[in-house]
């Protein structure tokens, strides 16, 4: 997935982009790609985003979904065959970023900032749509668009994921992605007939929005954010064995260096030649430095977890006060 962001470049642009606008064609097609895939296959959907820019708006107006992994096609050549066709038949064929797949917000990884690091430098416009099939198959349209932050490509520029490094650039979990505002955009036929469609659905057909079986939701979140917490606990210990062993090696090499003084000193006064420091110093090899990077995008999936369960659980405790006036005006009736 990481090298799919060289493959067709539109013309260079302004980096700024304030909104997203996608027309209703394209979402739908990644909503139909989405859900087809978690259903049929429980993978991950993945397709590319096809437009162009005016001023500082991005439009989306067409996509179409990457070849499996395990069919012998060229991706390359796949893309480049759909856009030459695209064109064809007068559509927006320029390529401006990739949409995926995800399931109870748990989109963040490696893969994924890598992919879009790419993306980005490559084609500077590009973003990353995320369409959470799980949330909106209960009632919540999740489509969500990202894009690297100015630290976290610095951060893949230098492929330095240490402490200072990331200390040095001032990134972290909360600056790794920004949004970008989306809006869905009709045309005037479009909305006429779901305005049409609307007057047609029975009232009755809408009462499946009060629907109050949050219960296995907010389970599956909190599985997810408990599997989280353990794996970063997880990386906290290996960081601070790290510590300890890397405080360890310094007083032992400190104990040496004074040792190193003291028969230095006594040679010097049978005037024999002194042995050089550095002769010590290759005693001790620097330890490796765990990388921070896992730990960073583990604390940004426990973030989003944690966001999810405050917008669900306030709209389920809003269904529920409602529920439980409808319930007290029923009795009162009785």
């Amino acid at each position: 997935m990481a090298s799919r962001g060289n493959r067709a470049r539109s013309q260079p642009i302004d980096n700024t982009i304030s909104h997203v606008q996608c027309d209703g064609l394209a979402a739908m097609k990644m909503v139909k790609h989405c859900h087809e895939e978690s259903l049929n296959n429980m993978e991950v959907a993945q397709g590319a985003l096809l437009g162009l820019v005016v001023d500082d708006r991005l439009e989306i107006t067409n996509c179409f979904p990457f070849p499996k992994s395990d069919e012998t096609i060229d991706e390359e050549e796949y893309q480049l065959t759909m856009m030459r066709r695209l064109r064809r038949v007068n559509v927006d064929h320029f390529h401006v970023g990739w949409y995926q797949s995800a399931d109870v917000g748990n989109f963040l990884s490696s893969t994924l900032l890598e992919s879009q690091y790419h993306y980005q430098t490559s084609i500077e416009e590009s973003v990353v749509v995320i369409y959470d099939t799980q949330k909106s198959a209960r009632g919540f349209l999740t489509l969500k668009a990202y894009r690297l932050t100015p630290q976290a490509i610095a951060m893949y520029k230098e492929r330095d994921f240490t402490p200072e490094a990331l200390r040095n650039l001032k990134v972290g979990y909360e600056s790794m992605l920004i949004e970008i505002p989306i809006v869905i955009k009709n045309s005037a036929l479009c909305n006429i007939m779901m305005s049409e469609l609307t007057e047609m659905v029975p009232e009755e057909e809408g009462t499946h929005f009060l629907d109050l079986g949050t219960a296995s939701v907010l389970e599956n979140h909190l599985r997810c954010m408990m599997d989280r917490v353990d794996e970063l606990n997880h990386e906290a210990t290996k960081f601070n064995k790290y510590q300890q062993a890397a405080i360890r090696q310094e007083q032992e090499k400190h104990r040496m260096l004074a040792k190193h003084a003291q028969e230095n000193a006594a040679r010097v006064a049978k005037g024999e030649q002194a042995i050089p420091e550095d002769e010590v110093n290759k005693l001790f090899r620097p330890i490796p430095v765990p990388t921070r990077l896992n730990p960073m995008i583990v604390s940004g999936q426990i973030n989003t977890y944690a966001q999810h369960i405050s917008q669900f659980c306030s709209q389920s405790l809003a269904k529920l006060y409602m529920t439980q006036a409808l319930q007290n005006a029923k009795d009162n009736k009785q």
